[in-house]
């Protein structure tokens, strides 16, 4: 093996090994199901393309680029669809059905999203809300469309 090369896996192997305690504690909470052109999911200060499969967590921050679109199935059947210029924060997370903690909080910060309501919802409406950055929707159960421009 060339030296340019062990010193190039053992860079790439160091990093895994930095980040390493940022995604010790990572438990998804939803995962990419489509994608169409640039998208990113951002956690723990690590930012990874946006491929089908890839895991959101909560912090996450989801960003879609110019003409890109991007669909999120979370763990509690939650949908969200993100249009072109997107960025949606996932700040808390918690689908604990059997002990009765429900909650599920987003930011919008510029773009469109379209949501169809999952469990969370559909059990405790009052335990989900998107804000952004005029005012808060809260969700009662239901699929909406918003569009945030900047």
């Amino acid at each position: 093996m060339p030296r340019s090369l062990r010193v190039a896996t053992l860079f790439s192997a160091l990093g895994i090994i930095w980040m390493a305690p940022a995604f010790a504690d990572f438990e998804p909470v939803g995962h990419v199901k489509t994608v169409s052109g640039e998208a990113t999911i951002s956690t723990a200060g690590t930012s990874v393309a946006a491929r089908v499969g890839t895991p959101v967590g909560q912090g996450s921050v989801i960003r879609t680029g110019k003409g890109a679109s991007l669909g999120v199935t979370f763990k509690d059947n939650t949908l969200m669809s993100f249009g072109p210029d997107t960025v949606l924060s996932v700040d808390e997370f918690i689908y604990a059905p059997a002990q009765g903690k429900l909650r599920m909080a987003s930011k919008l910060s510029k773009g469109t999203l379209n949501y169809v309501s999952g469990v969370i919802a559909k059990l405790q409406p009052d335990a989900v809300s998107i804000a952004t950055p005029t005012g808060t929707i809260g969700v009662r159960g239901t699929q909406f469309l918003v569009k945030v421009e900047e």
